[in-house]
């Protein structure tokens, strides 16, 4: 009976502890609820950058709760969070738009360990050369920042490591988008850049980049992922040209073709053409504006002031 009696009692102390801590993680996540809808949103630059540092450090206290790994922080939707297939860690990522040339990132990974060990992530992107994006090997203090939107496990011959897909709003008239192989080393430090990406030449050896990056007109759209249909890793292909808009100069805009990288032992070989279908005719041009409406930009957009053809159907 006094066995009954005491089983009764853990239970419902049990139940009390987890409803008290899932209320806790509750209260935090609606603070940071606000504070990240405030650093979005808010039109004052100096009430952005206010609320993100204030969402960094409540975010910091927040995961070092216990049991904070298991909670999800799903109402967080301004904020990136990714886990590997192993859930090994996870990854907070999100965005401070600063002004029109000026976008800074902040993150944090977490472990999944009993101590919820936390690696914050400092934005130094501003201080990165382009000529060394591609070769850098980065670490927590020197990050090159953006909001991940993916994150892809791989075996090597040192373990497993990670392919991390990112975006960076980085100019008004010109993004990017980013993927870098990203690992633990020996002692737990998480390491950003490893020569996981080959590409070979007739009569050249293979040269190795820690890291790829897309640099694209903000007009369009440049695709960067993995497929897994595929099992590749996939971009556009882009080419340059002359943008219409006064003072951006050259931008790059997708072709239609793509390129690839896929998985051989341990290492991201570089595939030249993804696809290799040719059609035997080119399209058929598809009238999308009447003959009163005809001048388009390079971006196959009206020129201003101008309507579409409502009988006309849009394009797909």
């Amino acid at each position: 009976m006094r066995f009954i009696v005491f089983l009764s009692f853990f239970c419902c102390s049990f139940a009390t502890l987890f409803a008290q801590e899932k209320e806790d993680f509750s209260t935090l996540e609606a603070n940071l609820v606000q504070l990240s809808t405030q650093f979005i949103k808010d039109s004052l630059q100096e009430n952005r950058i206010t609320a993100a540092t204030k969402f960094d450090e409540t975010l910091q206290l927040s995961l070092q709760q216990k049991g904070s790994f298991n909670y999800p922080f799903t109402g967080l939707e301004t904020v990136s969070i990714l886990y590997p297939a192993d859930s090994t860690f996870r990854i907070f990522t999100w965005q401070v738009y600063v002004d029109k040339n000026d976008y800074r990132y902040d993150g944090i990974i977490q472990m999944n360990h009993p101590d919820n060990q936390l690696f914050s992530l400092d934005d130094q992107s501003a201080d990165i050369a382009t000529y060394d994006l591609e070769f850098d090997v980065l670490g927590p203090s020197d990050w090159y920042g953006a909001i991940y939107f993916n994150i892809q496990e791989y075996p090597t011959q040192e373990g497993n490591k990670y392919l991390l897909f990112g975006f960076d709003g980085y100019e008004f008239f010109s993004k990017r988008k980013i993927v870098e192989a990203f690992y633990f080393d020996e002692s737990g430090q998480p390491v950003f850049g490893a020569p996981a990406f080959a590409k070979t030449a007739d009569g050249y050896e293979a040269s190795t980049k820690n890291r790829l990056y897309l640099e694209y007109s903000a007009e369009v759209a440049a695709r960067v992922n993995y497929d897994p249909t595929l099992e590749m890793v996939i971009l556009d292909n882009l080419v340059s040209m002359r943008s219409p808009y006064k003072g951006a100069g050259n931008v790059n805009i997708p072709d239609g073709s793509y390129i690839g990288y896929q998985l051989k032992n341990g290492v991201w070989e570089h595939v030249e053409k993804v696809f290799n279908l040719v059609s035997e005719k080119p399209p058929a041009p598809r009238r999308v504006f009447n003959e009163k409406n005809t001048q388009k930009d390079i971006f196959g957009k009206a020129a201003r002031g101008k309507k579409r053809d409502k009988k006309t159907p849009l394009r797909n």
